[in-house]
């Protein structure tokens, strides 16, 4: 009997050296330092099924399951040294020991025997040899995840967006001259009249060298040839008296650009997969409705901030050339300050490409039915103008919502710039018969 006790004792003792150890042995970095690994399918217990998370052999705070059983972390780390070093436990008692919280150190072999008894496996312990080749695996792997921001931090433009800024630079190339060489054949330019309609309503004219964003020669040509939107024919409230043919002076030649320019985004349009692939009213109501905010984005590609000039080939346009077309200050003063905002953005050719098919693709145009589907390409190229700057233009986050916000700065200005190209036409019938169509709020 003494012998018995004694190798109880000594059994005993080589499992549990006291609480300080049993503290430790329950953590992972412990065991692992002594060639031990936790077992294989030790998972925490997410099941929301009411059974009470406690350890079914003492009663702690359990972990989740081990060994085929909810326990807590000390026990389950007990009945893994008892199955490794095979040691046999006698009960000093009668065999029915109660193991709780503070007296599960107390009786080794009573403890043992709830461990089995509740279905812990000793088949589910990991050989060393499993444990050796499962540390490698989790070494490994935190090794990847370490490196994996790195590589996240390094975007990429998918193959799909590849091909979509593909497509809009051979379609912007074809339509969109920047020496404007093939404008021919257009009315000459006579700046001969006073500053337009604002000498007939007292207002103030408008000045090309205030460097506001307004957009000079845009305004006087990009405002009539960007031109393009779609919502209004309505006459200003205070409608200037008439007056006889001529007195907008720069009219004919402005509204010859402008018609130079429609025809080129017309073009632009039918280039692309996605327009063509649109119902024929769909396209006629985005190009009625984009018009001149495509044209104005065009035009920031050959404005000169320094001299508040649009440079088109060998034609130079002011502001005022806009203002002795007949358009008022509450449209070219916005304009101005829109291409200023823009031009000091110093964007890249994609990126103007990018920004004319995402004004396109809007699907909240008047007349537009596949509501949708527009929306949904015109989310593909905002996807693509947001993964293009992340890619080529490093620590410039803000870029694209500066850019988003030209957008709809220039999208405020459609319907009065449509307001004012049809209440000019009643003044002085020059406006083209394609400006006309196009900004016209009848239905095709």
């Amino acid at each position: 009997m003494s012998e018995s006790a004694g190798w109880e004792k000594t059994g005993n003792e080589s499992l549990e050296k006291g609480p300080q150890e049993e503290v430790g042995q329950s953590c992972d970095c412990t065991l692992l330092g002594e060639g031990e690994e936790e077992e294989e399918e030790e998972e925490p217990d997410d099941d929301d099924d009411g059974e009470s998370k406690l350890c079914r052999v003492c009663g702690d705070k359990a972990s989740g399951y081990h060994f085929n059983a909810m326990t807590c972390e000390g026990c389950k780390g007990f009945f893994r040294r008892a199955m490794k070093r095979h040691i046999q436990f006698s009960c000093p008692f009668q065999n029915a020991c109660v193991i709780t919280k503070s007296n599960r150190r107390q009786c080794q072999a009573c403890r043992l025997q709830k461990c089995q008894d509740i279905g812990m496996l000793k088949e589910l312990i990991m050989s060393d040899e499993a444990v050796e080749h499962r540390r490698a695996l989790i070494k490994k792997k935190k090794k990847q995840v370490h490196k994996e921001p790195q590589l996240s931090e390094e975007p990429s433009l998918t193959p799909q967006q590849e091909n979509l800024i593909q497509e809009l630079q051979e379609a912007h190339r074809k339509t969109f001259d920047i020496t404007f060489s093939c404008f021919k054949h257009f009315r000459p330019i006579n700046r001969t009249s006073s500053l337009g309609r604002q000498d007939y309503i007292s207002s103030t004219p408008v000045s090309t060298s205030h460097k506001q964003p307004t957009e000079s020669q845009d305004a006087g040509t990009s405002s009539h040839q960007t031109q393009l939107p779609s919502d209004s024919g309505d006459h200003e409230s205070s409608s200037p008296p008439q007056e006889p043919s001529g007195v907008f002076s720069m009219l004919p030649h402005i509204a010859d650009l402008s018609t130079y320019m429609i025809q080129q985004i017309i073009d632009f349009a039918k280039i692309l997969s996605f327009f063509k692939g649109l119902l024929i009213e769909d396209q006629i109501s985005l190009l009625k409705g984009a018009t001149f905010e495509v044209c104005q984005i065009r035009f920031n590609m050959v404005f000169n901030e320094e001299t508040a000039t649009w440079e088109c080939g060998p034609l130079i346009y002011h502001m005022e050339d806009a203002a002795r077309a007949g358009f008022l200050p509450h449209l070219l003063d916005p304009l101005m300050k829109f291409h200023y905002t823009l031009r000091k953005l110093k964007l890249q050719e994609s990126e103007y490409m990018l920004m004319q098919a995402i004004s396109l693709f809007s699907p909240d145009r008047q007349g537009v039915s596949q509501n949708k589907v527009i929306d949904r390409y015109q989310e593909m190229y905002a996807l693509t103008l947001k993964a293009h700057i992340e890619t080529t233009r490093t620590g410039n986050k803000h870029l694209f919502p500066k850019i988003i916000a030209c957008l709809t700065e220039l999208r405020t200005m459609n319907e009065e710039y449509t307001k004012q190209v049809l209440q000019i036409q009643n003044i002085q019938p020059d406006v083209t018969p394609l400006m006309i169509e196009v900004f016209s709020k009848d239905p095709e």
